[in-house]
């Protein structure tokens, strides 16, 4: 077996609610996609002059160092006993701040997987700065743990016919597929079509026109990922909204909202689109955003 099919599914932990919620999901990823399962803890060293052991006024088992292992240990403890037996599980505590150290260990994994927020989250923050760095840079996708996940539901994809849109429809097949469940490709336009839509419009059109070329679009670009899948049941929409409205209104009950790093808005200097911003930061369940290798369209 190759190295690549046995790169683990990395998990960044903190202590927080919030890397809680993203054990548990890493370890039910793994278990699907059949990876062994790694647990990361950054543990920064502090700048001032703090007991990294015990104080010499406190218990023998205290200290930041210690404080460190017990997140991990707490962190490999939980992701077993989610993950089953079965799932191989590791963990290490790494020295450094927490988006270069889980960026070098995702240069290993097959995914990365985090939580919205962690310990250094503010309540009024929607989405901490770590996953918007790590969403914007890992080089592997990236799994953020956002409200629920319906057992039953579909997995959800937003499609606009972007190189990134197509990557995302990708993984979205396969997680489909792992879970056994429906694949729920979306599209969405307002105001102006796309230039392409445009172009297999008659001289005067009405938004009907519109939604139906739109429709034919989405279906060829369905065409050859959905024969390469067969047993994934799809279904397919067109809303006239605007794309993080319509992913948001369609991803409540669903498993997984799938999303490209960024669609056909996006300007060459962003990292990251206004709509995957958007589901990282609202989406009622967990969002993957997949991202381009480097050297590639």
């Amino acid at each position: 077996m190759s190295p690549e099919a046995q790169a683990p599914v990395v998990v960044g932990v903190d202590g927080s609610s919030s890397s809680h919620a993203a054990i548990d999901l890493a370890a039910r990823q793994a278990r699907l996609h059949h990876r062994p399962l790694r647990v990361v803890h950054a543990f920064e060293w502090p700048l001032t002059g703090v007991y990294l052991g015990p104080s010499p006024e406190g218990p023998e088992e205290g200290g930041l160092a210690a404080d460190a292992e017990r997140i991990l240990a707490d962190g490999v403890s939980r992701a077993r006993q989610v993950g089953g037996e079965e799932l191989p599980v590791d963990g290490e505590v790494i020295t450094g701040a927490t988006v270069p150290v889980l960026l070098r260990q995702s240069a290993r994994a097959s995914q990365l997987v985090i939580g919205n927020r962690g310990l250094g989250g503010f309540a009024g923050l929607l989405l901490g700065s770590v996953a918007m760095q790590l969403t914007a840079h890992a080089p592997v996708p990236v799994l953020v743990a956002r409200g629920q996940v319906a057992a039953d539901g579909p997995v959800v994809v937003g499609v606009d016919g972007s190189s990134h849109s197509r990557r995302a429809l990708a993984a979205a097949f396969v997680e489909a597929a792992v879970r056994q469940t429906t694949l729920l490709a979306v599209s969405a336009w307002y105001g102006r079509p796309a230039l392409d839509t445009q172009d297999k419009l008659p001289l005067v059109y009405d938004a009907e026109d519109v939604s139906r070329v739109v429709a034919q679009q989405l279906a060829d670009v369905l065409a050859p990922v959905r024969a390469q899948h067969p047993d994934v049941p799809v279904r397919s929409e067109v809303r006239r909204a605007r794309p993080a409205k319509a992913l948001l209104e369609v991803a409540t009950g669903a498993q997984l909202l799938v999303v490209g790093a960024r669609g056909r808005g996006g300007f060459t200097g962003l990292l990251l689109g206004s709509v995957s911003q958007s589901m990282l930061s609202h989406s009622p369940c967990p969002v993957l955003v997949t991202r381009k290798a480097s050297g590639t369209d």
